[in-house]
């Protein structure tokens, strides 16, 4: 495979210089031969009074699964943090970004449901990390660095440290340490409960939305309620309203839709500002590959189909039915009704494919892993509604040289809101930093 970058770029945003690099890799590292190829896209920020330097590499590793690096302003938040010392690597993840998005036109063009389903079989942790191994040798001759995952980023960050332990220095991770044997079922019996406690300090909170949520719930009931976009607004969806609660302030911005529900306490027609708002809380537009991959993220050998396991769990707790009172908003769940929104009409059938789909590869090596030399510094927040704690400890406990620092002050976001990752660099400068 070619090691030329297919295109750079350099510029100067305020307080960060930027190197946007593309380089093209194999669609299936298995078989890299095939003619299938695809784009990778990574962007490199460092200070600009340090661009010359010679500075240890930092990879970001984003959330998701199809969530592209983020788009930096500024030295902002833990990029700051982290330009203090690294030259940062923002990559896209493949299929999202600029590196050969999914779409779903080009998805069908492909050809049948099982021949979608493959092509995105090739779009999981483990070919995510041989994009980073080949960025890391090519690009950047071979020198270790250190990787941050956030959240999905985490769960990355097992499998580099499974396939690829001796190009990481030290890995960072926060809010993503996935169960290593959890299948998609066990993840969804376990987030459920956790859900219902989010609702309840919601409920707690702002008590006088209750009825408001269940007035928005019957009109909806009643069919005939079209969001700006044209599709229907079913209970269902406005119940997915609550996967903002894991993140802070969550529970502010969904109080914040239902408090405009309504013009008047008599009225019984949902305004625009409400409707434009639910749709935007609610799309995936900018990230489908979110909803399509979900939960192949916990398939391996020997867990067989995921199956719509989300909905399963659901369907087996009646307090989450759409006509419950008072109404429980979900969490970070993709059920299959969700394909049926405008912007994934055309994954249905690629979903519907993989959620049957049974041969699955491992994406963690247990051996390997409890083996694993790597300094790992993880923050496990404790009322993580997103990535249970247990499992999170569980595999804490079977991975070498992994800290985990717990706490309950933070929910799944707490990366963003400044502070953890200064808080991990401390950790790992006092047992002694990275290996060299």
């Amino acid at each position: 495979m070619s090691s030329s970058v297919t295109s750079e770029v350099s510029y100067t945003l305020p307080g960060v210089h930027v190197t946007d690099r593309t380089v093209e890799v194999p669609l299936d590292w298995s078989r890299p031969d095939d003619g299938r190829t695809i784009s990778v896209f990574a962007r490199e920020c460092v200070a600009p009074h340090r661009r010359h330097e010679d500075l240890p590499l930092l990879v970001f590793l984003q959330g998701g699964p199809g969530g592209k690096g983020p788009r930096p302003t500024g030295p902002d938040g833990w990029l700051g943090t982290a330009l203090e010392r690294f030259r940062v690597v923002l990559l896209d993840q493949r299929g999202t970004g600029r590196s050969s998005a999914v779409r779903a036109g080009a998805l069908q063009a492909l050809g049948d449901a099982a021949a979608q389903a493959e092509h995105l079989t090739h779009f999981r942790a483990d070919a995510i990390v041989r994009d980073a191994e080949h960025l890391r040798t090519t690009v950047y001759g071979g020198r270790r660095w250190s990787t941050l995952g956030q959240s999905y980023g985490g769960f990355v960050t097992l499998t580099y440290l499974s396939l690829a332990p001796d190009g990481v220095a030290a890995a960072y991770v926060t809010g993503g340490l996935a169960g290593l044997t959890a299948s998609a079922d066990e993840v969804y019996a376990r987030t459920q409960p956790r859900v219902a406690a989010k609702n309840a300090v919601y409920r707690e909170r702002y008590p006088h939305d209750v009825a408001t949520i269940a007035r928005v719930a019957d009109r909806l009931a009643a069919g005939d309620v079209v969001l700006p976009g044209g599709d229907p607004l079913t209970v269902e969806r406005f119940q997915s309203l609550g996967m903002a609660f894991g993140m802070q302030p969550g529970f502010e911005r969904v109080h914040w839709i239902v408090d405009e529900a309504f013009d008047s306490p008599g009225s019984d027609e949902l305004t625009d500002t409400f409707l434009a708002e639910v749709q935007a809380a609610t799309s995936f537009a900018t990230n489908p590959l979110y909803a399509v991959l979900h939960e192949s993220i916990y398939a391996q050998s020997g867990t067989g189909a995921t199956a719509w396991a989300a909905q399963r769990v659901k369907d087996a707790d009646p307090a989450f039915a759409p006509s419950a009172r008072p109404l429980e908003l979900t969490g970070e769940m993709i059920y299959p009704w969700m394909f049926e929104q405008a912007e994934l009409r055309g994954f249905r059938a690629a979903a519907e494919a993989l959620a049957a789909r049974e041969d699955w590869g491992d994406l963690y090596d247990v051996d390997a892993l409890a083996a694993n030399e790597v300094p790992v510094e993880a923050a496990v927040y404790f009322d993580d509604m997103y990535v249970d704690a247990g499992l999170s400890l569980d595999t804490a406990s079977r991975v070498g040289n992994v800290r985990a620092w717990v706490t309950n002050e933070l929910e799944h976001d707490g990366l963003r809101l400044g502070g953890v990752l200064a808080r991990l660099l401390e950790r790992m400068d006092a047992r002694g930093g990275a290996l060299a």
